[in-house]
């Protein structure tokens, strides 16, 4: 009998796996490797973790909040953290937005994205808006400058903000962002990155089969642009020429010139000049070089650089990235 222990509970270990694939459960949410642990993150003590509840069902989100130390109204520096993070994440541009004095919040928005409410859902927007509503209520907020940045899953994000805020917001920075799930599947199952399986989870994809209309759901690429928005706001896209080619630069520059394109067609844009052609994006594509003399952004020649009215695309020499130092100046410039 003795003997029989270790079997039984082999074959019900073989039992359940096989019950799991055979139902096509999505996949659960893969181990992350050491360097994304955010436990282990240590925030500068004038960094308070606060706790805000969602409109929506009341779960509650945290954040790490700066409450500038000026008596006058100060700029929000809204910092939204990537696509494998949570609120913990550190962040350099806070560190700025303490050495010049201005309110900055880092919140969660459903943490990591590999759940159902994660990946820019009406659960993430709403989350975001509280987080600028809490820092309204509890900070003296100079309203006419709230900036909200991202880079990768922030930058998403970034943008899915900018697509549905209620917010009166002055800027949006975003980074290296993903724009379009449905392609960003099919690119990351390619290359065996599990960013496919967190996108299974957080679309409610069933059998291994991308659930599609929650895909488009999910991604701003599909939404209707706000296009009343550009009367009051500024909406810049970044992206580092080099993205998409190596293991730690998961998402291809197509995210964001196809992002940039689309808005300007919403906009019903006429002239061809101020779109990213197929010759321009082909090139960058092949030769991974400026197509001009764009200058410089920080210490980083510019590729290609395309604006119309209050949306601007920087494609730059980089990879899947954010300068600190840049991007908090070009905020508040």
């Amino acid at each position: 009998m003795k003997n029989k222990v270790p079997l039984v509970f082999a074959a019900l270990a073989i039992g359940l796996l096989g019950g799991y694939f055979i139902r096509g459960n999505v996949p659960k949410a893969p181990r992350l490797p050491a360097a994304f642990d955010s436990s282990a993150v240590r925030w500068p003590p004038e960094f308070n973790v606060v706790e805000i509840a969602s409109p929506l069902d009341k779960k509650i989100q945290k954040a790490y909040f700066y409450s500038s130390t000026s008596s006058e109204p100060q700029p929000l520096i809204v910092n939204l953290h990537s696509w494998s993070w949570d609120y913990r994440q550190f962040d350099t541009l806070a560190i700025l937005s303490k050495s010049k004095n201005v309110h900055y919040i880092h919140p969660d928005f459903r943490g990591q994205n590999w759940t159902k409410n994660a990946c820019c859902s009406d659960y993430v927007i709403s989350d975001i808006d509280a987080s600028i509503d809490y820092a309204i209520a509890h900070a003296a907020v100079d309203t006419a400058r709230i900036y909200v940045i991202g880079r990768s899953g922030g930058g998403y994000a970034t943008i899915g903000t900018f697509m549905k805020s209620k917010h009166r917001i002055k800027k949006f920075s975003a980074w290296v962002p993903l724009t379009d799930l449905l392609q960003w599947y099919d690119e990351t199952r390619i290359r065996k990155f599990y960013y496919a399986d967190n996108i299974l989870v957080c679309t409610s994809s069933l059998n291994g089969i991308l659930n599609k209309e929650m895909a488009k759901k999910k991604s701003p690429r599909y939404w209707p642009t706000p296009v009343e928005k550009f009367s009051y706001t500024k909406l810049e896209i970044f992206t580092g020429v080099y993205d998409g080619l190596t293991n730690d630069s998961p998402i291809p520059i197509t995210q964001s010139i196809n992002f940039y394109n689309k808005v300007l067609q919403d906009l019903h844009v006429s002239d061809s000049s101020r779109y990213v052609s197929d010759k321009e994006k082909l090139k960058l594509l092949e030769f991974r070089k400026p197509l001009a003399d764009y200058g410089k952004i920080g210490n980083r020649k510019v590729c290609l650089m395309k604006e119309y009215g209050g949306i601007k695309i920087i494609i730059f020499a980089g990879g899947h990235e954010l300068l600190p130092e840049f991007a908090f100046d070009d905020l508040l410039k």
